[in-house]
């Protein structure tokens, strides 16, 4: 894989990844046994964990085939690791913005977008004086009913999460500010701070309303962010757009872009 052309995606939009396409035929089976597909998701794992979200969404549906992957599995896999050896020098520089430590949340979904089970993708990416810190690309563990659900159920994932990374760094008096956590979801931001009770949200679960409460007492703040400024996208889905470029924590003036060795600013329009 050393001498393949490099890719500009981690997963393209044509790798349409199910169960059906594990192998049948004990041809197919015996032809898998030779194929390093759970050492290569080990080590591709490894990756995301340690520096590499851009790769977070590939390695949580690549990751769901390693007891019975199949050749359509094995060739997106390769398509990752062409996507690696492009990208080998990227990193995430943690480097002193401004005097403000902020840490800052992003957050979004994928609905249903599972195509054996239904459920939707939860992504969120947090960030600290504008490097990653924390992310996540993952199933939603029940089947959500709507886009509204699948985004509500996403955001209060992210904003546990939130919870933690505030206490953590409060205990060692290291956050001056409130956390702020984006989401480009109007519908479910709206449902997160509306009270009442409709009868079209009744089946969500109610370990998922503690959210209000959070952001009634005003411990979280809670913001819209356009969706093609949410580097939380890159955890959701796959497609044509690169996850590099969208690795830019959102501030009033500049952004972060999380490019090759280290952070490099831009300025951002003011009336954007």
């Amino acid at each position: 894989m050393s001498e393949a052309k490099p890719t500009s995606v981690p997963l393209a939009a044509h790798f349409q990844l199910c169960k059906n396409q594990s192998p049948k035929s004990e041809t197919e089976k015996e032809r898998m046994k030779n194929i390093p597909y759970s050492n290569a998701i080990g080590s591709v794992m490894y990756l995301m964990v340690s520096t590499r979200p851009d790769i977070a969404y590939a390695v949580s549906c690549l990751s769901r085939f390693m007891s019975n992957a199949g050749l359509p599995h094995w060739e997106a896999l390769k398509w990752l690791l062409r996507y690696l050896n492009g990208s080998m020098n990227i990193g995430i520089k943690f480097s002193k913005l401004s005097d403000a430590v902020e840490l800052v949340g992003y957050v979004d979904s994928n609905y249903a977008n599972d195509r054996d089970s239904r459920r939707s993708t939860t992504s969120y990416v947090f960030t600290l004086c504008g490097a990653c810190i924390s992310w996540k690309s993952q199933l939603q563990n029940i089947v959500a009913l709507s886009t509204t659900e699948a985004e509500y159920i996403a955001t209060t994932e992210a904003l546990k999460e939130a919870i933690w990374l505030k206490g953590l760094l409060d205990e060692i008096g290291f956050l001056k500010h409130k956390v702020t956590v984006f989401s480009d979801s109007q519908s479910s931001i709206q449902l997160c701070k509306n009270p009442v009770f409709h009868d079209r949200t009744k089946h969500i679960d109610v370990r998922y309303h503690f959210i209000r409460d959070i952001v009634g007492k005003d411990i979280i703040n809670l913001e819209k962010i356009a969706s093609d400024d949410n580097p939380a996208d890159m955890g959701s889905a796959q497609g044509p757009r690169s996850p590099l470029a969208m690795m830019k924590p959102h501030s009033s003036d500049t952004l972060v872009y999380w490019t090759k060795v280290e952070c490099v600013n831009k300025r951002w329009p003011k009336n954007h």
